[in-house]
Parts: structure tokens; C-alpha cells; sequence
């Protein structure tokens, strides 16, 4: 899942200065289970604006809106009435949202209301650990099931370094050794032979670092 928290409401402010009527578009998937950007969030967001704004006499309105996913232009359709009575758009989506956004409404001001931070497991009640960076390029049926490139401060494909000590990351004692819990996974497999195998170097270029990717479904018809 994708999780982003909200930015600073000052810094918020700071981006709507000069602009008259706002809209604040709420997403209802990722970001509503974190409980950071979903209807309710939208809604006090927006509310927040209409005090601040009156406080310091600024005119327009401040509505909200909010969609299932603001990743699919379908949902943004939706909503078009609105974001035409507006003058800049505020989403509460992840970082695809407002970019969907502007791509949908390429003649509106669009903003980002949060910060994205990463694709999370779910490991307790609102509690996410980054497992995965979408690299390109999966492994991890080489070490154990656990990602070696999200979850090793260091990216190391082939063992850890030698700042690791007693099964913790040397950057924190908070952090487990990733190469520590893939050692002990493919022993309780059965499977330390796996360790043999030497990963070669990592190919990045199916990562982001090859520029923005597309995904597309080979002899799909709409």
C-alpha cells in the first residue's frame, strides 16, 4: 500500500496564497486506510482553510471533493464540474493523485496537500513497513521471500557488510539485519544452499532510474 502523510498546514497556506476558490480532492483508497487523506482528512483539511482564509480576510470558497482513486482518469472525470469552478486544486492523494491531476486538467493550478513516503506492509493496527521499491527486477525467490533492496540499508545482494552485529543494522539497533532474517529464513526452509548462488550486479534500469516506466497489458483491447 502507499502511504503519505500531510504536509505542514503552513506550508499548505503558503502554496494557496494568491488563489481564489479552492478545492480540496480527497482520495478514498491508499491514503484513506492511513487514515491521511481519505473523505474525513479532506474535509478537515478544507476546514482548516475556510478559518485560516477568513482570519486573514481572504475571499473565495473552499470546497471538497473526493474521489475513489485519483489514479484513473474515470474518477477524475467525475469531479470535473468542480475542479472547473475552482481556480487551484488541492489533493490529498499521493504523489500520483495531483500529478493525475494536472494531466486530466492540464489548465487548473494543482497541489499537493502531502508527502509521499513509501509502499508499505501493514505490520500492526496503522503501523507500515517499507518491503518493497518497485526496483524492476525481483528476487526474492533467491533470498527467502525477503527484499534485500527495500529492506538492507546498504542495497547488498550478495550477504551483509560487517557493520551488523547480533542480528541489527549498524545505522540503528532499531532496525533488524535484513541479511540476518534471510539467513534465518532459508535455514528454516531448509534452503542455505540458495546462498551459494552468486547475484550478479543489480540491473537498474527497469527502476526509476531508467526514467518515468510504463506498464502495459500486451493484446489488451478497451
Amino acid at each position: 500500500m502507499i502511504t503519505a502523510e500531510r504536509k505542514k498546514f503552513e506550508e499548505i497556506r503558503r502554496m494557496t496564497d494568491g488563489a481564489g476558490n479552492l478545492l480540496v480532492v480527497g482520495c478514498n483508497t491508499c491514503v484513506a486506510v492511513s487514515l491521511t487523506g481519505g473523505e474525513k482528512e479532506a474535509g478537515l483539511l478544507a476546514s482548516q482553510l475556510r478559518l485560516a482564509r477568513r482570519k486573514d480576510g481572504i475571499g473565495g470558497s473552499v470546497e471538497t471533493v473526493t474521489v475513489l482513486r485519483q489514479c484513473e482518469n474515470e474518477y477524475l472525470d467525475s469531479i470535473s464540474e468542480q475542479v472547473e469552478k475552482a481556480d487551484m486544486v488541492i489533493s490529498t492523494a499521493c504523489s500520483i493523485g495531483p500529478q493525475g491531476l494536472v494531466f486530466r486538467y492540464p489548465t487548473k493550478a494543482v497541489v499537493p496537500a502531502m508527502n509521499t513516503n513509501m509502499m508499505g506492509y501493514v505490520k500492526e493496527h496503522h503501523v507500515w513497513t517499507e518491503y518493497c521499491v518497485a526496483c524492476g527486477f525481483c528476487i526474492i525467490a533467491f533470498t527467502g521471500g525477503i527484499c534485500p533492496i527495500a529492506r538492507c540499508a546498504k542495497t547488498l545482494l550478495n550477504g551483509p557488510c560487517g557493520g551488523s552485529q547480533g542480528g541489527r543494522c549498524e545505522i540503528s539497533p532499531d532496525v533488524p539485519c535484513a541479511w540476518q532474517e534471510i539467513y534465518d529464513r532459508l535455514a528454516a526452509l531448509g534452503q542455505l544452499d540458495t546462498l551459494k548462488r552468486i547475484l550478479g550486479p543489480k540491473k537498474w534500469n527497469a527502476s526509476s532510474s531508467g526514467g518515468p516506466r510504463t506498464m502495459r497489458l500486451e493484446g489488451f483491447k478497451p
